[in-house]
């Protein structure tokens, strides 16, 4: 395979866009304030195994399941909208689990680290290669470089938090919050013509 570090590049900016794991600090240092702490190793592992999952068997798996591309990514799509209202008007839809350790999996690695967006982002720019083009293999070193940030932010939001202070974490997520919303509304408007005919 000849090493492609445009391309490389390119797949990573995506997935990072799309992963948005700096907007999403202050929804998930509520949610660590929330559930009383946060695994972040165990948050990376998780959305790390779906990602990665998603790529070698996303669209069979969701056939098993009945469910088309387009279903998947609405669902998520109404998910990511409620976070995004919570963090707008300070209102929890969102309860927290009598075990933190299920606090880690939803709704932090599915569906804010790796949501629906993520996922069929994966198995869209996987689609973009020709059938055998081993370059496509590139989105799994993207993946891996993406769960390194991820990483680094989940452990840092400490540190984020005293710099930012309560007033400009309140600022700060509202104004995440709209953008959650918009990109909720936009992968919603984006699927749901597959529902039209």
């Amino acid at each position: 395979m000849n090493f492609n570090f445009d391309v490389l590049l390119t797949l990573t900016f995506t997935l990072f866009a799309v992963i948005d794991i700096v907007g999403s600090v202050p929804m998930l240092i509520a949610y660590k304030e929330k559930l009383g702490g946060l695994s972040s190793s165990k948050a990376t592992l998780i959305s790390g195994a779906l990602m990665i999952i998603f790529f070698f068997i996303g669209e069979p798996f969701l056939a098993v399941l009945g469910v088309d591309v387009s279903s998947f990514a609405v669902a998520g799509s109404v998910v990511i909208f409620i976070l995004g209202l919570e963090m707008v008007l300070g209102i929890e839809f969102f309860k927290p689990d009598a075990d933190p350790k299920a606090g880690t999996l939803v709704p932090i690695a599915f569906p804010l680290i790796a949501g629906s967006g993520t996922l069929t982002t994966i198995m869209s720019l996987k689609a973009t290669f020709p059938k055998g083009d081993k370059n496509q293999y590139l989105i799994l070193i993207a993946i891996l470089i993406n769960l390194v940030i991820v990483y680094v932010v989940l452990v840092s939001l400490n540190f984020i938090q005293r710099i930012l202070g309560r007033a400009g974490l309140i600022a700060v997520r509202k104004f995440f919050g709209v953008i959650l919303l918009a990109i909720a509304v936009k992968i919603f408007t984006t699927n749901i013509s597959a529902f039209g005919a």
